[in-house]
């Protein structure tokens, strides 16, 4: 087992660490509370715990994986992000459930949510000579949810359902516009070309192991927080 033990230059293994420690911590939390939150916000708070204890489970799996072969656990970071991301997005249909968030809503979310991935994980796998191709889909669909949350049903369901939803959901949006846009910089790191034929980093290697790092301090930034937000909301509105 020589070969799994961290080298204290290992800053990728540093944060896959961090990351399950992280997460599985916020998932403790989350749930411990249940028992204290009211009906109304519970599930909206059990899913916050389920999203941070999914990842958790797989940094655990991407951990050993990259510690093994040193290579990137592109599948199993798809894996999680196919489970969670859709959590992440029904969270916007329960907050604003009570203010009349038709079932159409939850769909159309996780069903974006979906072609984004799916775009995304056949860009940088399955497809990756035609990566832009992909990217610019999966690009798409993240600007459809961003309109959605800023501008469309969800933004206006939030202002009718009270001020404390309305200020909530409008940090969740900047999660999603700030927070999320750091996956598409991985992206475009991680797959041939860069940005529309400009290499960004002429290390390949160096630039697989910078889009780890982005990705799992991004990861729980967005995880972590998205439920925390959720979790003050249940105890404010």
């Amino acid at each position: 087992m020589e070969h799994l033990k961290i080298d204290s230059q290992n800053y990728v293994a540093f944060t896959f660490f961090i990351g399950t420690m992280a997460m599985m911590a916020a998932s403790v939390f989350f749930f411990f509370e249940l028992n204290n939150t009211s009906q109304k916000w519970r599930t909206s708070v059990l899913v916050s715990g389920l999203i941070t204890f999914i990842a958790a489970v797989h940094y655990h799996y991407m951990r050993g994986y990259n510690l093994e072969t040193g290579e990137s656990p592109t599948f199993f970071r798809y894996v999680d992000w196919i489970l969670t991301v859709p959590l992440m997005c029904v969270e916007f249909y329960l907050i604003t459930k009570k203010a009349g968030a038709k079932i159409s809503l939850l769909w159309k979310l996780i069903f974006t949510s979906l072609i984004m991935l799916i775009a995304g994980y056949f860009g940088e796998t399955v497809d990756r000579d035609n990566s832009v191709m992909w990217g610019m889909i999966s690009g798409a669909a993240y600007f459809y949810i961003v309109f959605l949350i800023w501008f469309g049903e969800v933004a206006k369901l939030a202002q009718t359902a009270g001020p404390q939803v309305a200020k909530a959901t409008r940090v969740l949006a900047w999660f999603v516009l700030v927070g999320w846009a750091i996956y598409p910089l991985g992206y475009i790191l991680g797959t041939p070309g860069g940005l529309f034929g400009i290499q960004l980093v002429s290390d390949p290697t160096a630039a697989v192991r910078f889009m780890n790092i982005v990705y799992n301090i991004a990861d729980v930034i967005n995880k972590v927080g998205f439920g925390l937000v959720i979790y003050l909301l249940s105890r404010t509105e």
